[in-house]
């Protein structure tokens, strides 16, 4: 699948806001409030800067239609720091592979960053497009764990992980 990965600018903002539904957020804790989403953002312009990792627009070519976000963050878990990864794909352009294939390229570009041993992902043991995702993109589950998200807010989540040493 044809698909480009942008890192995270200052015009992705308006993205940012079209994710931040009750529809897109269902398994995310509901939407944030404006002053969230702008943290959010700033958080995500400046990730690439600081090191911590990189977020992503994704978008369609051939007009470059923006129809989510993906990237790879750093997380501390079970004492060692770890990449996360995590993707919001629009309603209207979800149950094409977009995420899969997203996810894929990014599995690539974080082994080829590497700074990390290992890129996780976390998504609730009811979300199944998000586990098969996951399983798309050469993650092995690990198996259930507890996790807050939004921080103070307990979720159940399926545990995925990859070696990124034996990518590519």
């Amino acid at each position: 699948m044809e698909l480009e990965l942008t890192p995270w600018a200052e015009e992705d903002l308006g993205l940012l806001r079209r994710i931040n539904v009750p529809a897109m957020k269902g398994h995310l804790g509901g939407p944030e409030p404006e002053e969230k989403i702008v943290d959010r953002h700033r958080r995500y312009v400046h990730m690439s800067i600081t090191g911590t990792g990189v977020m992503f627009r994704v978008a369609l070519p051939p007009e470059r239609t923006p129809v989510g976000s993906i990237g790879y963050w750093d997380r501390e878990w079970n004492g060692s720091t770890v990449w996360e990864t995590g993707w919001s794909i629009l309603n209207d352009f979800q149950g094409r592979g977009i995420a899969s294939a997203a996810a894929r390229r990014v599995v690539a570009l974080a082994a080829a960053d590497g700074r990390r041993q290992w890129l996780h992902a976390f998504p609730k043991t009811d979300n199944e497009a998000s586990n098969r995702v996951c399983r798309n993109a050469g993650l092995s589950l690990v198996g259930e764990c507890d996790f807050e998200f939004p921080v103070g807010t307990p979720i159940r989540c399926n545990e995925w992980k990859l070696d990124l040493k034996t990518v590519g």
